[in-house]
This record gives C-alpha cells, structure tokens and sequence, in this order.
C-alpha cells in the first residue's frame, strides 16, 4: 500500500496512530451536537436557530461554521412550499373597524395586542379551518379552533374563548385581524363588545398589517412539510402537537431574543416578581 501511494512506511504508521488533534475533537462534538439539534426541531432549525441553542449549551460558535458543518452532513432546514387560497370573504355588509393596531407589534407588557388569522389545511377528508390567536407580547398562540365550517360560531368565537382562559386580559385590549366575515360579524363583535375589547382591523389590500399572524400560518406550513393529511382526525392530532408542543413550548423566536414563547414568558415573570 505503502509503495502505491508513494509514501514510506514509517510515515504511514505515523498517520495511523496519530491522536486526533483538539480542533478535530472540538469539530466532532460540535457535529452531534449539531444533529441532535437537526433532529430534535424534525428538520426545521436552520444555522441561525441551531447556533443559539449552540451558545445556550455552552458552546462559542460562530453561524457560518455551524452552516458548513450542516452542509457537509447534508442538514437542511425545511424550506417553504408556496400554496396560496383565499381564506378571507371581504364581500359583505358589516362594519370595518380602522386599523387601530398600525403594525405596533412589540408591545411592552401582555395582553395589549392579541392577532388572528384563519387558514385552510387539506385533508383527504375535506378542508380543516383552523383560527389562531397570538398574543404579540410573547408570540404565543393562546386561542385555537380547528373545524370544518368557516361559520364565526366554529372558528373565531370558540378560539376567543380558549384565549380568554388561557391570558387574562384588561380593558383596552386590541384584537387585531383582517377584515373577513368571520371578524366583522355581529356575533362576534358582541363577544369583543362585552369585554370592552378594542377591535382593530387591517386597511384594504394590505397583509402587512397582520404580518406576525400570517408569519405564523408560513411557519406551520413550512415545518410541517405542509401535505394533504390522510384524515381531519390526523391532521387535528399533527396541528395540536405543532401549536401546544413544538411552537408554544420549544420553538424558539428571533423577535423575542431567540427564545420559546414559554421561556420568554417564564424569564420575564421572574423579573415582575
């Protein structure tokens, strides 16, 4: 072997036995660290995301290595499938609140700004609607619905009231959404009025009003490998572990300093009390 590669054989045996270097220990560490992380998120952190629980573990790293590591292990984070439907009706007669919210998204303290949206998620079994409402204090999804109706009785009231249980709120809330039926409704509105809830909505043709609520339904369909679910009972079991599990408690979100919503939440309450 040794004559074939031009080499002598005392250098061979040299190479052989050589002790792996600090930088190539270092270099091995990092990669299963790296894959655990790849693994643990199902595929759907990228550099930046795995580079701060990196830091959080304790380990000085830069992105653009941890970027070349995931290359070279062919870790590649789940990238977006563009599929667009219309999930707002605008054609009808009730009132349009005015977009009291004007893109204010970081709010200093809980329960000054709740956003909803509605979206469609395709099942074998027909079309699921699911609503969510986020409080943009913390980014956490504390109201949800999932149903096969597009009626305000199935999607936004019953997603109202599981945020009311889960974030107290005050007087001079904002709930903020798009200007879709389900939204401008009598029935729903009564559900605002009756809390003295101020309701806000995006001006005309303009989705960048209610960003962070879209921003949310891109992320679901980006890290779920969005996909024609079998059955309505699946996809209801895959959106609940994505929503309660993975988004509420783990995933972590640069807007509020790469952390989880939970984590956020929890550090925040140590410094109240």
């Amino acid at each position: 072997m040794c004559k074939v590669f031009g080499v002598c054989r005392s250098g061979f045996y040299a190479w052989l036995h050589r002790k792996p270097s600090p930088r190539s220990k270092e270099q091995e560490v990092l990669t299963k660290q790296i894959q655990e992380l790849y693994t643990q998120s199902k595929g759907r952190y990228g550099s930046p995301k795995i580079t701060m629980d990196l830091r959080d573990r304790g380990f000085k790293v830069s992105r653009p290595r941890v970027a070349r590591i995931m290359k070279a292990n062919r870790l590649k984070s789940i990238t977006i499938r563009k599929f667009k439907v219309c999930t707002t009706d605008f054609n009808h007669g009730f009132r349009i609140s005015p977009n009291i919210l004007d893109r204010n998204f970081s709010p200093v303290k809980a329960s000054e700004a709740w956003v909803s949206d509605i979206t469609y998620i395709r099942t074998k079994e027909g079309w699921l609607y699911l609503t969510i409402i986020m409080d943009l204090y913390d980014r956490r999804i504390i109201g949800w619905s999932m149903a096969t109706s597009m009626h305000a009785s199935q999607t936004v009231v019953p997603a109202w009231r599981m945020a009311q249980i889960n974030r107290p709120f005050f007087k001079g809330l904002i709930f903020h959404s798009d200007r879709g039926v389900q939204y401008a409704c009598r029935e729903f509105r009564a559900e605002l009025d009756m809390e003295k809830v101020i309701q806000s909505m995006s001006r005309k043709g303009n989705c960048w009003d209610n960003a962070v609520a879209e921003s949310f339904f891109k992320i679901l369909k980006a890290e779920t490998k969005y996909q024609i679910y079998e059955s309505l009972k699946q996809a209801k079991q895959e959106l609940f572990e994505f929503i309660e599990i993975w988004y509420n408690r783990k995933r972590i979100h640069s807007a509020i300093g790469y952390l989880s919503p939970e984590q956020f939440w929890k550090n925040n309450q140590k410094k109240i009390a």
